[in-house]
């Protein structure tokens, strides 16, 4: 008896050591969820696979407001640049507004930026959009940007 409580209090232990340590751990880019501060690409067309994660009270670069998918067929072909555009503006700004209670458009500090798809993750179905928000200068922040409830 004594042996299974200890198991069971060693699995209980390293449950809550991974819910602590997860905003601390790097990642794949495509599991981002809305409210995650990460470290973004730095360069525009840079495909990732991982981001590190960090709490949204440490500096990081971007913060996650936006998950969805682009609305495309199954068949239909790799957009181009310009369709994507219209689809993330679509998707991202009218999202940043809301989570963020500024106006996109008109706010001095603050941009967005956005994951896609790759071409192979397209062909395999993936219309997967992450639009992050990031300071427009490029700095890092300390704070979360999602407007209090």
């Amino acid at each position: 008896m004594k042996t299974i409580a200890m198991r069971i209090g060693i699995i209980a232990l390293i449950g809550v050591g991974a819910l602590v340590a997860r905003p601390f751990l790097s990642g794949g880019a495509a599991d981002l969820k809305v409210g995650e501060c990460f470290d973004p690409p730095t360069t525009v067309g840079e495909t990732i696979d991982d981001v590190q994660h960090h709490p949204c009270t440490d500096a990081h670069g971007g913060e996650v407001f936006f998950v969805g998918d682009v609305a495309a067929g199954d068949d239909a072909p790799y957009p181009t640049d310009a369709a994507f555009e219209t689809d993330v503006q679509a998707l991202c700004t009218p999202a940043f507004d809301a989570y963020t209670r500024l106006d996109f458009v008109t706010d001095p500090d603050w941009t967005y930026g956005y994951l896609s798809p790759t071409p192979e993750s397209w062909a395999d179905g993936d219309r997967g959009i992450i639009c992050y928000a990031a300071r427009l200068d490029g700095a890092s922040t300390t704070t979360s940007i999602k407007a209090p409830s």
